[in-house]
């Protein structure tokens, strides 16, 4: 059955590149991809698949109902944005617009999930309803929160959802996954230092804000290594610091930012890192004789396999490429992805597809650098996953 899958999906394989390549030359940043959804929706109208357009802006959402009787119904879902970067490869499909750039792999799969649906509208026997949502958004905006808020799953009832990601340094067309906790949860932080500041001459003169902040950074370091258990994972990284003028080295500053972001894989773990960063800030603030202001935004929840739809996913990774090639015990990540809050409404899973090796081993770049580019030859692999998964969940 996989073999016909893939043959027939290879026979579509120029077209799904050209999507994928003409995806990569015209990137629409979040909330932005207006042209990615007018492809999606055209090609899918094409194919005879009932379409809805319109959540979070210009999310599509395209529904196909098996030939045989079934009530479940399944959510597939691929992401459409790309990033504000600057490209700086050469090839004839790098990006028309400066400063936008498909860094990530959407563009692969948004043309993955249309490879699927083409072949699924061709091939209906399965019993039940498949809801193809393609995202906007991912890239830091949680179009995904945007989508459910706006009523995804009031529309489109779905019993599970499953995404699906390309992962540079994996081997090209190979299947990564693990159940529970996969990727993290990513919040971002900021505390502002104030004291009365002063004149570099004189810091007795008033209150250096400067100080507690260079505190604070070391400090919360301990937070990780003194208070999260060791069988727990946790980041806490410093993104930002801004305090006083370049022109102005003789003046200490009256207020000093410090910005940064806290990773985590579990509820009370993540309470733990906003409480303590809170504590730090204060407490040292204090001693100091300034004041810290502090903010904690939590941003992507943790994203968290179901343990049934992870062994789904594993079977339909195995039907496509063979046990040997899938990983059901992948390490976690410490990235984030917004397909956590559709994790948060409805079980699924989430799985890594092999992008190939990193550029030194002549493969592709890693994601989020301007040398990237979705591994074309992995297209009809992904789409042959959602075909198979398809076939494990409406059998």
């Amino acid at each position: 059955m996989t073999d016909k899958i893939l043959a027939a999906l290879r026979g579509h394989e120029a077209e799904l590149v050209a999507i994928r390549r003409d995806l990569h030359r015209h990137p629409e940043t979040a909330f932005e991809e207006r042209r990615t959804a007018d492809v999606v929706a055209e090609r899918l109208t094409g194919w005879g698949i009932p379409i809805d357009r319109g959540l979070a802006r210009t999310g599509v959402v395209g529904t196909l109902a098996g030939n045989r009787p079934g009530q479940r119904a399944i959510g597939l879902r691929a992401d459409m944005d790309a990033l504000n970067l600057q490209e700086k490869n050469e090839f004839d499909y790098r990006s028309v617009h400066d400063g936008k750039m498909h860094a990530c792999g959407h563009d692969g799969h948004t043309a993955m999930l249309l490879g699927a649906a083409q072949y699924l509208a061709a091939n209906r026997d399965f019993a039940g309803t498949v809801h193809f949502i393609f995202q906007p958004a991912e890239e830091g905006e949680g179009g995904a929160r945007v989508m459910i808020e706006e009523g995804l799953f009031d529309r489109f009832p779905c019993d599970a959802v499953y995404g699906m990601h390309n992962m540079p340094g994996l081997p090209a067309g190979s299947f990564a996954i693990r159940p529970g906790a996969m990727m993290a949860a990513s919040d971002t932080w900021t505390v502002k230092f104030t004291g009365t500041g002063g004149h570099g001459s004189a810091p007795e003169r008033g209150t250096d804000p400067t100080v507690p902040m260079a505190n604070f950074i070391i400090a919360m370091q301990t937070i990780v290594a003194r208070n999260v258990t060791p069988f727990e994972a946790a980041v806490l990284s410093v993104g930002h610091v801004h305090g006083g003028a370049w022109g102005s080295p003789n003046v200490i500053p009256s207020e000093v930012v410090v910005r940064g972001t806290a990773r985590s894989y579990t509820p009370a773990t993540r309470d733990l890192l906003e409480r303590r960063l809170g504590e730090l800030a204060a407490g040292i603030a204090t001693a100091h004789g300034c004041a810290a202001d502090y903010h904690y935004l939590r941003r992507y929840p943790p994203l968290v396999n179901a343990a049934e739809h992870t062994a789904i996913a594993l079977a339909a990774a195995a039907a496509t490429v063979g046990k040997d090639r899938v990983d059901g015990d992948t390490p976690k990540l410490a990235g984030a992805e917004d397909f956590a809050f559709m994790l948060e409404k409805k079980p699924g899973a989430y799985i890594l597809l092999g992008n190939g090796g990193d550029g030194s081993a002549g493969g592709c770049h890693y994601v989020h650098t301007p040398h990237y580019d979705f591994n074309d030859t992995v297209l009809t692999t992904g789409s042959a996953y959602w075909v198979n998964l398809v076939a494990q969940e409406l059998a």
